[in-house]
Parts: C-alpha cells; structure tokens; sequence
C-alpha cells in the first residue's frame, strides 16, 4: 500500500471549506484510489498546517495515475493560487 500524505498552509484559512470539498469529490472520479481522508486543522501553532490530505494506493503505478488524472490536475488548479506552502511524502506503508 502507498500512502500520499498534503499538508498545505492557507493564504486564508477561511478557504479550507473548499478545498476540502473540492479533494473529496476525488475518490468517485479516480478509481485508483482505494482511500482518501481530508482534515482541516483545529489547532494553531508555528509548525501547524491548515489542511491534510492522506490517501492510499494499491501500487506505486496508481499513486502516478492519479497524480496526472485530469479530475485530479482541476483540484490541483483550483487549490495551487490559495495555499502558501506545501509539502508531500509518499510512502510504503505495511
């Protein structure tokens, strides 16, 4: 199983709504993925992000098909203007 783990920080958390919206519309366009949980932050601090995205694949190789799967790439166009930082890990979870 490969898990693909967002976090992002928000120009204005006030936008966190839709992104999570937005991203949990992915699992009935995207078959490949076999999970996908989106939290908004509840508490503040320095090294705080404001929205986590975690997901689960089958194989690395669907981890790549969602990554360039147009519904996917509409989320990203729509989420990449309202964040100010992002970061990924990917990884084999057993």
């Amino acid at each position: 199983m490969i898990k693909h783990i967002v976090l992002w920080r928000l120009h204005d958390r006030a936008n966190a709504p839709a992104m999570k919206a937005a991203l949990e519309t992915l699992p009935a366009l995207i078959p490949v993925i076999h999970k996908l949980e989106v939290g908004v932050n509840l508490v503040d601090g320095e090294a705080a992000a404001d929205l986590a995205l975690s997901s689960e694949f089958a194989t690395l190789a669907d981890l790549e098909t969602y990554l360039r799967h147009p519904a996917h790439l509409k989320v990203v166009a729509f989420i990449r203007p309202l964040t100010s930082d992002r970061r990924v890990a990917d990884y084999e979870a057993r």
